[in-house]
């Protein structure tokens, strides 16, 4: 009787990390949005620029840890926080602190959807035949290009590009540094946004945030995703000759 009932504990231990990511989310998406919003920043630009210049350490350390949060538990205001990292620490060290707390906080919710489902879907698919069992084969070849496809190209919603690789069974090494090197370009464009920021809500304006589909950036990132997509190419044209 005791096994009977021990048995579902493991596999619910398994995805509670998941299940209090998706309800931090969902209670997140209801009640942040306005805390986590440009208008906020522009609020509070003048303490957060005292508070840096007084205590730069402790800045620095909250606001990693304030961007992987809301990166690991998808909330409102990546963007936000990505030129906020600009505005205070400027484009250098800005980007880099930029890509590295969005990067960590994407391995957290890797790891939490694949302990929670991803370990058990990618045992099923790899048990699987036919179409199925064909496209797995085919993600494995071409995972790189198509892990660094997800991140260059803007429209794959950062959440599902977090989610995706983990129910896959996509390794934790690949995607880290896929998810680091392939965030780069666009965390670059939105902290040099933030690195000018002062200028423009001393100007009472705010910025362009559509920025990156404006012709100049979006042709060189979908270059860039282009030639990620190079190697995939190549193995298609060699497979079907």
């Amino acid at each position: 009787m005791s096994d009977m009932t021990d048995t579902p504990r493991p596999g619910l231990a398994r995805r509670l990390p998941l299940i209090a990511i998706l309800l931090v989310a969902a209670l997140g998406a209801l009640t942040l949005r306005e805390h986590l919003s440009f208008q906020a920043l522009a609020e509070h630009r003048e303490a957060l620029i005292a508070f840096r210049d007084t205590h730069l350490v402790a800045t620095v350390l909250g606001f990693l840890a304030a961007y992987v949060l809301i990166v690991a538990f998808s909330l409102p205001g990546a963007l936000v926080a990505t030129l906020t990292g600009g505005f205070l620490f400027g484009l250098f060290p800005g980007v880099l602190f930029n890509v590295s707390a969005a990067t960590l906080g994407a391995v957290l919710i890797f790891l939490a959807a694949r302990a929670g489902l991803g370990e058990r879907l990618a045992a099923r698919l790899d048990a699987s035949e036919g179409r199925v069992k064909r496209l797995r084969e085919g993600l494995r070849e071409n995972e790189l290009s198509v892990l660094f496809l997800i991140r260059l190209v803007p429209a794959v919603p950062f959440f599902v590009a977090n989610l995706l690789p983990a129910l896959v069974g996509v390794r934790l090494d690949r995607f880290a540094l896929t998810t680091f090197f392939g965030i780069m370009p666009g965390a670059l464009v939105y902290t040099w946004v933030g690195a000018g920021l002062g200028e423009v809500l001393a100007r009472g304006e705010s910025p362009n945030l559509g920025l990156i589909f404006e012709p100049h950036i979006l042709g060189p990132l979908l270059g860039l995703a282009a030639l990620a997509a190079l190697p995939m190419m190549v193995r298609l044209v060699r497979k079907a000759r």
